[in-house]
């Protein structure tokens, strides 16, 4: 296995030649701003992508693409927006096997996901892991993590994230035969006896106040918890500290779990107020009678949490290291300048030779418990991929 990682800008260009690897066994990622994929995104009556999106895709006719859109794109310790970073890995012996769905607008994001990761496994039986890369906004990101894990049931590891429009939250892009394309869900599957796959996950978010059950929910709508309205209940607890919009409570989102296992909770953050019901519009799915409780930011923790997630990765010493990271829009906006300091918490316990990329998301997919992942928010995620054979 070889992996290379480069960036290009706009006033730049790449800052390397692409590597010639092109071939089926060849794995080239690519995260790029919503502005740049916008104006990669094939016109009506063109014969492509433009851009420097069509020269990657030049590069590399016969290889595996994968990529979306972004709240910022990860290259190493750094963060910029406006940007392409691409990471190119030729494998010796792992099989590349890339499914995709549109979801249309009114697709099923469960069954999409069942029927994916069901397509995958059939398609190869040696499957180790999966990255989905999806639409941010018009798929049901916890939906489609619960029909992805609950068809793998466990025989290999789902990974990913929704993709990001900066803060436009307007639209977002998967790419898809080399073009960015809205609506879309991608799955990329990893096989083979040589593959190696590890996963962390890292919060860094206290605990504030007691845990609440919720008394009733629809999706991703929270009306009441212990009976109370639950705008009301959050005022009352947070006073001051909680301003008239939801970006006030970034600082503040909520742990929900569904079982006695706390391995289990997720991370939900606010996205609108239902001032009218009294009630909050999350990123992902409040269940009714689950267990939630209030959390709150403090910056130090969020960067030391970054850490953590490398240390459940297991990494072979001496191999080559692709290391996605994938971390939530809302820890970028806590974190403000100082969200690099955790990509250097991260990249200071992998191994110095690790090739880093990654994207800030609107939701990242990890797993939760042993064969089971579901939809994150406020997590930074890192999955390591490495081959045996080198």
């Amino acid at each position: 296995m070889e992996a290379w990682t480069g960036r290009w800008r706009a006033e730049s260009g790449f800052s390397a030649p692409l590597p010639p690897w092109d071939g089926p066994a060849t794995l080239v990622v690519v995260f790029g701003s919503g502005a740049v994929m916008d104006a990669a995104a094939e016109p009506p009556g063109a014969d492509g992508p433009h851009g420097p999106l069509a020269e990657v895709v030049a590069a590399y006719p016969r290889s595996v693409l994968i990529g979306c859109s972004t709240a910022g794109e990860i290259l190493g310790e750094t963060i910029e927006d406006g940007t392409l970073t691409i990471a190119v890995t030729r494998f010796r012996s792992t099989r590349l096997t890339l499914l995709e769905r549109d979801m249309g607008g009114t697709g099923d994001s469960y069954l999409t996901g069942r029927d994916l990761a069901e397509e995958m496994l059939a398609a190869d039986g040696d499957l180790k892991g999966v990255l989905v890369l999806s639409d941010g906004l018009l798929a049901n990101g916890a939906e489609l993590a619960r029909g992805l894990s609950e068809a793998c049931r466990g025989r290999a590891l789902v990974i990913g994230g929704l993709a990001g429009d900066g803060i436009r939250f307007e639209q977002t892009w998967v790419l898809s035969g080399g073009r960015p394309r809205s609506g879309v869900v991608t799955l990329l599957g990893l096989s083979g006896p040589d593959v190696r796959i590890g996963h962390g996950a890292g919060g860094g978010w206290s605990i504030l106040g007691p845990e609440r059950r919720v008394t009733r929910s629809e999706g991703n709508v929270l009306h009441e918890l212990d009976g109370r309205p639950a705008l009301g209940l959050y005022r009352n607890y947070l006073g001051d500290r909680m301003g008239p919009n939801p970006e006030s409570t970034l600082l503040f989102p909520l742990s929900v779990r569904t079982t006695d296992d706390p391995r289990s909770a997720v991370v939900r953050t606010v996205q609108a107020f239902g001032e009218d019901e009294r009630s909050m519009v999350f990123t992902g799915d409040i269940p009714q009678n689950s267990m939630a409780r209030l959390m709150r930011a403090n910056v130090d923790e969020l960067i030391d949490g970054a850490g953590d997630a490398v240390e459940t990765a297991e990494l072979v010493d001496g191999l080559p290291v692709l290391a996605l990271v994938i971390s939530c829009i809302g820890r970028r906006a806590v974190l403000g300048q100082r969200t690099e300091d955790e990509l250097e918490t991260v990249l200071a316990r992998l191994p110095g030779h690790a090739q880093v990329t990654g994207f800030y998301s609107y939701g990242e997919i990890s797993p939760t418990g042993p064969g089971t992942s579901a939809l994150q928010n406020q997590t930074l995620t890192v999955t390591t991929i490495q081959e045996l054979t080198s």
